[in-house]
């Protein structure tokens, strides 16, 4: 028996056994049982204030929605199901997915995509996290570069900015305070008239070729099959900074021949992009919500290059033979459309991409709807993470080493 999980206004949590709740999966429908699991370590619930659960018998306006954020390593399947008041505030840039109670424990419709030890949340003993920071930057002389990723480790809880200090896995090398996009759920700027606030501030300076190739070059010393990226969630857009970025690989490549570098892009400027490939550039990782020109501009807002910009990237970085991972940013509803799967398996017969990393679109579900449109025939996330692996292209989430 499925029940409704929900929240009271101080946000406890409560299980009603009796109420069968409904999921949004860009139609609202019941929810099936292989799209639920335990909710894994590492789930955040979240109280959607002003938001009442719908169940099968109506709408719970007694009490207060849940959603919960998932872990690193999950794909959301579905998302809660509500009633908003009138003049309810959009929601945070979050990612919000459906849960429920199944024998009074929390369940979410979730499915395991990946597994990486160096993406799992770590606990730290008081004050560790802290130690390693100023130790670092301590000894950085004036590294603008390690300056900014100690801000994003300690306020941020950025994991590629902590593996710097953690020296381990994938470590974030922020570059561009620029960006050609205007991406509707930007988590580094968002303009003032939406009235939701940046999870993050943006990166407020150009940073230096030698600052980057310092931070890669000493982690890559430490990390022998470490990777290093270009491209971060605190700035705009890599691919701006091309000329310092390819300075920055033959720098790196100068000092060291182990691990990878790699770089996340939206993929705008295949140009600037061939100048980081001819500089020795491994791996790229461009981003997109779809593969319909509509629903893509909707969303990014483009300066100046469109979705065929992007395309060509791609197939351009293939054709190079770098490791070339998509990353997908999914949404019920919109990601499993029937014609947003007709377009993705088109493109996806046309290139050689190794992997769709897929990646929870972190906006309030009815924004975004209003801004790329609900689905005509949903066919589910499952069916769409099937149609993905179909393709013969590897699903998950996190940038490997192999």
């Amino acid at each position: 028996m499925i029940g409704l999980a929900y929240c009271d206004k101080a946000g406890r949590i409560f299980y009603d056994e009796k109420a069968e709740p409904l999921a949004d999966g860009g139609i609202v429908r019941a929810v099936a049982d292989e799209e639920l699991v335990p909710a894994p370590a590492g789930t955040v619930p979240m109280v959607l204030a002003a938001r009442h659960p719908r169940v099968t018998r109506g709408v719970e306006r007694r009490r207060q929605a849940l959603a919960v954020m998932l872990p690193a390593g999950y794909t959301r399947l579905l998302l809660p199901a509500y009633d908003r008041d009138a003049g309810a505030p959009a929601l945070p840039l979050f990612g919000y997915t459906f849960a429920c109670a199944i024998d009074e424990t929390l369940h979410v419709a979730a499915m395991r995509t990946d597994e990486g030890e160096d993406w799992q949340p770590r606990t730290f003993a008081p004050g560790e996290l802290e130690q390693l920071v100023e130790r670092r930057v301590g000894a950085g002389n004036g590294n603008r570069v390690l300056q900014q990723l100690a801000t994003c480790s300690l306020e941020y809880s950025c994991f590629t900015a902590q593996n710097v200090f953690l020296e381990r896995g994938e470590a974030a090398l922020p570059v561009s305070p620029s960006c050609n996009a205007r991406c509707v759920g930007c988590i580094s700027e968002q303009e003032p008239e939406t009235g939701v606030p940046s999870p993050q501030l943006r990166i407020a300076e150009e940073m230096t070729a030698r600052d980057l190739a310092s931070i890669a070059i000493a982690h890559l010393e430490r990390v022998q099959d470490g990777i290093v990226s270009f491209g971060q969630g605190c700035e705009g857009e890599p691919l701006l900074r091309s000329i310092a970025i390819a300075r920055a690989i033959t720098m790196i490549r100068t000092e060291r021949a182990n691990g990878v570098i790699n770089l996340n892009t939206n993929g705008s400027l295949p140009s600037a992009l061939k100048r980081c490939i001819d500089a020795g550039l491994q791996a790229v990782r461009v981003s997109l919500n779809s593969f319909r020109p509509r629903v893509y501009a909707a969303y990014y807002r483009p300066i100046g290059y469109s979705l065929d910009d992007v395309f060509a990237s791609v197939r351009m970085a293939c054709e190079a033979g770098l490791r070339v991972s998509l990353n997908l940013l999914t949404h019920p509803g919109v990601t499993d459309d029937a014609d947003e799967l007709a377009a993705m398996r088109e493109f996806l017969r046309s290139v050689n991409v190794g992997m769709i990393q897929t990646r929870t679109l972190n906006i309030d579900p009815e924004w975004y709807f209003d801004t790329v449109g609900r689905p005509s025939n949903p066919a589910g996330m499952r069916e769409a993470i099937a149609q993905m692996r179909a393709s013969g292209v590897r699903v998950g989430n996190f940038t490997h080493t192999h």
